[in-house]
Formats: structure tokens, C-alpha cells, sequence
């Protein structure tokens, strides 16, 4: 379990609020029959904003979860971060 701040809940909860919005924004343009190009560069924005919210919580899980465990000689950390990296890509 990861204790995040109500400041940093609220943040994360605003970016998946968006990121909510856009695929439903590309929903209504399927549904719209809406020009191919301009789905996909929906697409890739929403693409581009997960793995903005990815990394952002990935660099907490460094900042927090990982250092915690490192301290506590948890050195099998190190494997999951590795595995949630090459996931992340």
C-alpha cells in the first residue's frame, strides 16, 4: 500500500479525469464517423498523457517505495522496478 497526500490524490485524480474525457471525446468521434487522422491524433494524445501519469507515478514509487524498501535491505525492489520500466515503455 502507497500513502499519497490528498494534494497528491487530487492531482492524479484531475490528469485520470482528462485523460476520462479524451476517450470519451473519441468515442463520440467514431460514433461520428469523424476523419480517421484526427481519431488517431486522439489517440496518440491519450497515449502521450498515460505514460505522463505513468512516469509521474512511477517516479513516486522511486521516491517513496523504493527508498523505503532499499532502507529496510528489501533489495528484490529492484527486480519490480526494472519489470514496471520495461512495462512503462
Amino acid at each position: 500500500m502507497t500513502y499519497r497526500s490528498e494534494k497528491e490524490k487530487k492531482k492524479l485524480n484531475n490528469r485520470l479525469n482528462i485523460i476520462e474525457g479524451q476517450i470519451r471525446g473519441i468515442h463520440q468521434m467514431v460514433l461520428d464517423d469523424r476523419y480517421c487522422g484526427d481519431i488517431l491524433i486522439q489517440i496518440a494524445a491519450v497515449r502521450n498523457a498515460l505514460k505522463s501519469l505513468g512516469n509521474n507515478i512511477l517516479e513516486n514509487h522511486f521516491n517513496t517505495c523504493v527508498v523505503r524498501d532499499i532502507k529496510e535491505n528489501n533489495l528484490e525492489i529492484l527486480d519490480e522496478v526494472m519489470n514496471l520500466v520495461k512495462k512503462l515503455q
